[in-house]
């Protein structure tokens, strides 16, 4: 099927959330297990408990587990703080934590002590721009907060782009007024998987939301599919995709394919998929490419294709390099659990 799907639905009891592109599975989120800890985007009043001495953090009481601040020169134990959860943590870590505090929707950041309003560079049309710019500084007005428009809001009603940093500037208002209490407190939840997709995907010809959408546009059978160890690439490659506890390991291989420049083509294909590959199973941390063997002159075009594939993609990825040994490493931030049904 052409065109672009957005499926809600739930598996095992989690809310979910599917993008179809095309007919392929292009990104796919779900809650996390209970007790999986701290959400990422979570508001929390913490409070300093001690501090990692020789490593310039902090760690933090949330109340319903521990957080850990860098850079916290300067803070005491005791000291509340308004913070935000920046990504998973992995098992018995406390996650990171921000005290740059971020009210993120669909069409409006607030940026508390972060004055000044900026729209998204992507928005082009002039016209677009100044009615853009006129309901930001009408709602914003007194505000001490600063204010980003979103890219989507190009595309919106301006009534709802005017509504929706309405509600963006008094949730900042209530949660930063209330951050000097006595005590650990959450004060805003993290995002679920529903909630993620209205506010990050773009509009689809399809929204499905009704029981079942998983199912009636194949989703199901997608996801079971890019779980899966082996994955087809272009040209009739493929590669395994195996996370351990310490990385993610990934193997290319050139299939039938025998030719002087088939760990080459290999590998470009690899490259161009591997972030959907990552997005949609919520893989993080560590990554090592096992490339097909290809001559070190074509190193270069790979590593092209890799850093603008990688552009694309919204979680925020730093290409390492290669090792001695031939293998490329990758570091992925870890705002996603790694995807397990």
């Amino acid at each position: 099927m052409k065109g672009t799907v957005v499926a809600l639905d739930e598996v095992n009891g989690r809310k979910a959330a599917a993008l179809i592109v095309d007919g392929r599975l292009e990104d796919f989120l779900i809650d996390a297990v209970e007790d999986a800890g701290p959400v990422p985007g979570a508001i929390y009043r913490g409070i300093c408990d001690r501090p990692m001495k020789g490593q310039g953090g902090m760690f933090l009481s949330l109340g319903d587990g521990k957080g850990y601040l860098r850079g916290a020169k300067g803070l005491a134990p005791g000291q509340p703080l308004l913070v935000q959860v920046t990504g998973w943590a992995e098992q018995g870590k406390a996650p990171g934590v921000t005290q740059k505090v971020l009210f993120k929707s669909r069409y409006a950041i607030v940026t508390p002590e972060a004055p000044g309003i900026n729209l998204s560079r992507s928005i082009r049309d002039e016209e677009m721009r100044v009615e853009l710019l006129d309901v930001a500084h009408e709602i914003m007005e007194g505000a001490a907060h600063g204010l980003i428009v979103r890219s989507q809001a190009a595309e919106a009603d301006l009534a709802e782009v005017a509504e929706d940093i309405a509600e963006m500037r008094s949730l900042a208002d209530a949660v930063t007024g209330d951050a000097n209490g006595k005590i650990p407190e959450l004060l805003v939840d993290g995002p679920d998987a529903h909630l993620l997709a209205w506010r990050d995907w773009p509009t689809p010809e399809v929204f499905a939301d009704e029981p079942g959408s998983f199912d009636a546009h194949g989703v199901t059978e997608m996801i079971s599919t890019v779980l899966g160890a082996k994955q087809p690439l272009e040209g009739g490659s493929f590669a395994y995709i195996e996370p351990t506890r310490a990385l993610t390991a990934v193997d290319v291989n050139t299939g039938s394919d025998s030719s002087p420049a088939a760990g080459l083509k290999a590998n470009i294909a690899l490259a161009r998929d591997l972030p959907r590959l990552l997005r949609c199973r919520g893989l993080g941390g560590q990554i090592t490419l096992d490339l097909a063997p290809m001559p070190k002159k074509d190193r270069h075009p790979f590593e092209q294709v890799l850093r603008a594939a990688f552009k694309k993609d919204s979680v925020d990825t730093v290409l390492a390099g290669w090792t001695p040994l031939g293998h490329f490493e990758l570091q992925r931030k870890r705002d996603r659990l790694t995807v397990t049904l």
